[in-house]
């Protein structure tokens, strides 16, 4: 069997433009909450939106954060094929909780699961495009998976934002979660196959020498690895941050929704679009002078946020944000892929993703304390300046 099996992006483009498609429906799932959700909240339950933002991107991030870990370390054991499967199995009852739910425990409840069906789908797609491609088109085949997820994130909430505009906030909405949540089962059990074949056959010629303690050496000890996973962290922390205030801070500026759908739009558009240069570059120059520029680039533009109020000038900030998330997205799993063998690399992207994610949590409950008991403006000055500090570690700790 192994005689047969190639590695590179040619060589199973059609696998590989199946899990794309299958990555676009995951991030179809999320974009169904991120126009609606704080209309949703006190529409329905009477939530004041600041207590429902935390509440809702914290109990996703930690889930999240939860299940990329262990599908991680469950990737080898059960197949990355079943992991994606039972993500989507999970995935079928959420659009379904939130139309019936009674209470707003019930729309965490339908996060949590969320979370879970978000790591077990997302992370499979990206470790299993990763076999499939080898070396060469790594950050390519990166820029592709995270382009199609942050595409369909853009194209889906504005879909339901528009739905919601013409007939109401829920159900209808919603009725775009089930269509994806079962398309992308469906889709999935049919034409998806395993890729573990793929692992056996760039391990036979791979030299990087294994890790000791994988999610120590990612946390903490491997200099590129935890440069790499301290700057991914730091980066999901801004975008809890953006995801939670850079609306209210809009809305307190009197844009109309139009204008601050369309500000809040350019940046996940931008960051989902520029992926696909972003990822091939990484293959061709430094990740260490990628990862330092986009995480500075990033910080400058949140410090810019507070001193801005006029619309060209807040959507040009937009623009930059997500043009260095771009240049370190890709970048980060890119170089992850390329510091560990093929062997250990689902269980050290499972550990990245941990605490990546986890950054949803820390920044939607750092920037909410912080613009609780100080105002909006101090947390945005925080959190630009720990995304500076992040950009001075990948500088002074990451070797080339």
């Amino acid at each position: 069997m192994a005689d047969n099996i190639k590695l590179g992006l040619k060589e199973n483009w059609k696998q590989f433009a199946i899990l794309v498609v299958v990555n676009a429906f995951v991030g179809g799932m999320i974009g169904m909450e991120r126009t609606i959700f704080p209309q949703f909240a006190e529409l329905e339950f009477g939530v004041s939106s600041k207590t429902a933002i935390l509440s809702f991107i914290t109990a996703f991030g930690i889930t999240k954060a939860i299940a990329n870990y262990f599908t991680g370390k469950l990737a080898n054991t059960f197949g990355r094929r079943n992991l994606l499967l039972f993500g989507w199995f999970m995935a079928i009852p959420i659009p379904f909780i939130l139309i019936y739910a009674s209470s707003w425990s019930w729309v965490i409840f339908a996060n949590v699961l969320l979370g879970i069906s978000q790591g077990l789908t997302w992370s499979s797609t990206v470790v299993m495009k990763i076999d499939l491609v080898g070396e060469k088109d790594r950050g390519f085949a990166m820029g592709l998976n995270e382009f199609a997820g942050y595409f369909a994130v853009g194209i889906v909430a504005f879909l339901t934002g528009y739905i919601a505009n013409t007939y109401g906030i829920t159900p209808y909405p919603f009725y775009i979660g089930i269509f994806i949540s079962i398309v992308g089962f469906i889709l999935t059990a049919l034409w998806v196959k395993d890729t573990s074949a793929f692992v056996h056959k760039e391990n036979a010629t791979d030299h990087t020498s294994p890790l000791d303690n994988v999610f120590l050496e990612t946390t903490f000890k491997n200099k590129t690895l935890s440069s790499v996973t301290q700057a991914g962290l730091v980066n999901n922390l801004n975008d809890g941050m953006i995801w939670g205030l850079l609306p209210i801070v809009l809305f307190s500026l009197n844009f109309n929704n139009e204008n601050i759908g369309i500000i809040t739009a350019v940046y996940p558009t931008v960051w989902g679009i520029g992926q696909l240069f972003t990822g091939k570059m990484s293959d061709h120059y430094s990740k260490k002078a990628m990862l330092f520029w986009g995480m500075l680039l990033q910080g400058l533009a949140i410090l810019l946020i507070p001193f801005s109020s006029d619309f060209y000038v807040l959507t040009s900030i937009s623009f930059i944000l997500g043009l260095g998330t771009a240049l370190v997205y890709p970048t980060f799993l890119s170089t992850i892929a390329q510091a560990t063998s093929p062997k250990q690399r689902a269980e050290s992207m499972g550990t990245f993703r941990l605490w990546r994610d986890l950054g949803y949590a820390f920044g939607a409950v750092i920037s909410g304390v912080t613009a609780d008991v100080f105002g909006i403006e101090y947390a945005i000055f925080l959190i630009g300046g720990l995304t500076i500090m992040s950009s001075l570690i990948i500088k002074f700790r990451m070797p080339e």
